[in-house]
């Protein structure tokens, strides 16, 4: 895992960050630091900007002003070449997942190493079938389309093609978003797995109040253009700030919250076809 230069043990830097879309300003001054092995998540309200930063955490979009560090890497005029060989070293799970209907969910999670791999397609198989595995779903679901798939479903293939690669860093937009109570457990247990097995570096983007109780370690308050706490839940939790209250009022915060004293449930392991 790679250390940002200003920071070791971090893998990501954002230092005063600032987004305009012409007048409009998003971000005025975004800092926040992602620290290797940590399950970090970014939250605030609808038109905060959090797919914004994503998109230029994962250099899909250039900020207006500030710096910022992707796994030692200054995204400051970066080259194509550079651009492309840090693309390879990162994961992203896409929000509606991002599979191609055309191909199978094998062929959907084994294109990055045709892409960026010299392998043959043996060997390719065999990588997308372990990952296939590795995120709790059956062999068998390899030979499927994205269409006959359920969300739960959806989401884990989708994670596994972001997997495959052996990304250093992996970013989840809305990885529960659109999935029953059962399946986004199913997700949050697999998140912390993921990081248990391997020390992955995890970052979100989520508005699942029991994900970021079950699985964050450390979670971003954005509104008003700028972070405006960063902590573990229970210790936001005891903040007088009106930007993070809504976030821990109302009976859907309160159940979230006393459900992370529960112990974590085991992950389970998806159906092989979606459900009739």
């Amino acid at each position: 895992m790679a250390d940002t230069p200003e920071n070791p043990g971090t893998v990501l830097t954002m230092r005063q960050v600032v987004t305009r879309f012409g007048e409009h300003v998003v971000h005025n001054g975004v800092d926040l630091t992602v620290r290797r092995a940590e399950i970090f998540a970014v939250i605030g309200g609808s038109g905060s900007g959090k797919s914004t930063l994503l998109r230029e955490m994962i250099l899909l979009h250039t900020p207006s002003a500030g710096h910022i560090n992707v796994l030692g890497v200054d995204l400051a005029h970066i080259t194509d070449a550079a651009a492309l060989a840090l693309r390879q070293r990162f994961g992203v799970l896409f929000q509606y997942g991002g599979l191609f209907g055309a191909l199978t969910v094998l062929q959907n999670i084994g294109l990055p190493l045709r892409e960026h791999r010299q392998l043959d397609d043996p060997a390719v198989d065999a990588i997308a079938a372990q990952k296939l595995a590795a995120v709790g779903l059956d062999a068998a679901v390899g030979s499927q389309y994205p269409s006959e798939l359920s969300g739960g479903m959806l989401k884990r293939a989708a994670l596994a093609r972001a997997l495959v690669l052996e990304p250093e860093l992996l970013f989840l937009d809305e990885p529960t978003a659109g999935l029953d109570p059962q399946s986004a457990a199913g997700i949050d247990a697999l998140v912390l797995g993921l990081r248990q097995q391997s020390g992955l570096s995890i970052v979100m983007i989520t508005h699942d109040l029991d994900l970021l109780w079950q699985v964050a370690d450390r979670v971003a308050v954005l509104a008003d253009g700028k972070v405006q706490a960063i902590g573990p839940m229970a210790e936001l939790a005891t903040l007088d700030n009106p930007a993070i209250q809504p976030f821990f009022n109302g009976p859907r915060a309160r159940a979230a919250q006393a459900q992370a004293i529960e112990p974590t449930p085991t992950q389970p392991k998806e159906p092989s076809s979606k459900p009739k």
